[in-house]
């Protein structure tokens, strides 16, 4: 990774750190595309376990149905399947159900090279965020290459994460 992209992502762990130790409340992450880098770009931060309690990473949809309960018709033929609205929003209920953290990200998208279609093409990526029962849930056309794909949803996934949080001045 760039070194302005590591920065960009550890200015904006520092800043959701801050803000979660501030309110007394830990985050979990239901990781698919990103492979726990979500979980890792938070854990490389020394005190993150103040504020992180669990990173769930299911690349698999079995995974996502045993760790976080995903049900299985979501990925029945002409359902919606692992890349969409229904998944993440599962996978994030899911991730505070097992954990019982107070926020959760879930991220689940096609990062490439392979396994686009015209319907979902390589770089589409759906990022659910979940504070109590507010879940809000975005679709991203991310570009480039995977680690740029795979970049880009990390940052977005804790960016969203601090939008829960008012800016202090």
């Amino acid at each position: 990774m760039e070194r302005s992209n590591r920065i960009e992502i550890e200015s904006t762990v520092k800043a959701l750190a801050d803000s979660l130790v501030a309110a007394s409340l830990v985050i979990a992450t239901a990781e698919s595309c990103t492979g726990g880098g979500i979980a890792q770009a938070i854990t490389s931060l020394a005190g993150s376990s103040r504020w992180f309690g669990s990173g769930f990473v299911t690349y698999s949809n079995e995974a996502k149905q045993s760790m976080l309960g995903v049900p299985a018709g979501l990925f029945e033929p002409n359902a919606p399947g692992a890349v969409s609205d229904e998944a993440v929003r599962a996978m994030a209920t899911g991730a505070i159900r097992r954990s019982g953290a107070d926020l959760a990200v879930a991220v689940s998208g096609i990062a490439g090279p392979e396994g686009g279609s015209a319907a979902k093409p390589v770089g589409t990526v759906w990022i659910a965020w979940q504070f109590g029962s507010d879940i809000r849930v975005r679709r991203f056309l991310f570009s480039g290459d995977r680690e740029a794909i795979r970049h880009s949803t990390i940052l977005e996934a804790l960016s969203g994460l601090l939008a829960y949080f008012p800016v202090q001045n």
